[in-house]
């Protein structure tokens, strides 16, 4: 995006999750994620699942639960520098295709790695934790919500 160009958004960031390969590139990025995993020498296939789910969740809760603001200067008059970005994808509405897709994303990774780790208890704990620290902030009763304070400003 070119600094200083009019575009039809207010703030841009509300639709990236939509545009054009986001979903593609999303699901490649994670099979890359896993198959670097899988080249470590002393990593095994269960410990390569468990790592490529914490790593992913991770990753989608740092992106989408933490961060706030937008890198983009929108006209909203500060609107958005109080929201994470899942609370700006696609303007705050609920149950968009973009938001679906990215609830059940975590968890069909999660059945992945259950199934690959023959559901070992070590396994099946921490992938479970895991699981529930990118679903709950999902929720929609949740939006907006700062639970303790912690990210309030």
């Amino acid at each position: 995006m070119n600094v200083g160009v009019a575009h039809s958004e207010v703030n841009p960031n509300t639709r990236v999750m939509n545009s054009r390969g986001m979903w593609l590139t999303y699901a490649l990025g994670v099979g890359l994620l896993h198959i670097v995993l899988l080249s470590i020498p002393f990593c095994s296939v269960p410990v390569a699942w468990t790592l490529t789910n914490i790593i992913h969740n991770l990753g989608m809760y740092v992106f989408l639960h933490a961060v706030k603001g937008t890198p983009f200067e929108t006209p909203d008059q500060g609107r958005a520098r109080l929201l994470t970005h899942w609370e700006q994808l696609d303007y705050g509405v609920q149950f968009t295709s973009s938001r679906k897709f990215f609830t059940i994303s975590p968890i069909i990774l999660y059945f992945l790695a259950s199934f690959y780790t023959k559901y070992d208890p070590t396994h099946f704990i921490l992938n479970t934790a895991s699981l529930l620290s990118v679903l709950i902030p999902k929720m929609p009763q949740l939006h907006g919500v700062r639970i303790f304070g912690i990210n309030k400003y």
